[in-house]
């Protein structure tokens, strides 16, 4: 415990840099998916699509969602008692909760969109795309105003 609490700024650093990428990744790879399925009959540029989604979520989405979630658990750990600080914490735990079943839905529709076997809309993944925002903009007011 005395290590993260020793090196608790670098953590938040790397932490904060990490889910940058990781949101990047979330708000730009169902934007893919809103082309793919719009564009299903042309071969070639969904060729190129599902290059671009895979490699978006392989490269870029993974590590970075590693990252924030082990540099998050090592803030945790440096400062248990955030837990008993008041409910903003435990709210903010869920929506990362939701960001991550988010993300592992995102690998699925790679899969599904890319074997064909999705029949989703362009309009089911715009509206789609609108969840990750949302969460963040919970978590950022659990965090900046923590209402409770």
């Amino acid at each position: 415990m005395e290590f993260f609490s020793t090196y608790y700024l670098e953590f938040k650093v790397l932490h904060l840099l990490a889910l940058i990428s990781w949101m990047a990744m979330l708000f730009y790879l169902p934007r893919l998916f809103v082309y793919h399925a719009q564009h299903r009959d042309n071969k070639d540029f969904i060729a190129i699509v599902k290059l671009q989604e895979q490699r978006l979520y392989a490269y870029i989405g993974m590590p970075a969602f590693v990252v924030t979630i082990f540099s998050g658990m090592a803030l945790i750990l440096a400062n248990t008692s955030i837990f008993t600080n008041g409910g903003w914490f435990h709210a903010k735990l869920l929506f990362v909760v939701f960001l991550v079943i988010y993300h592992f839905l995102c690998g699925y529709f790679i899969k599904t969109l890319g074997n064909g076997s999705c029949q989703k809309s362009g309009k089911f993944f715009r509206i789609f795309n609108e969840f990750p925002t949302l969460c963040l903009i919970a978590i950022v007011i659990f965090v900046v105003i923590k209402p409770f």
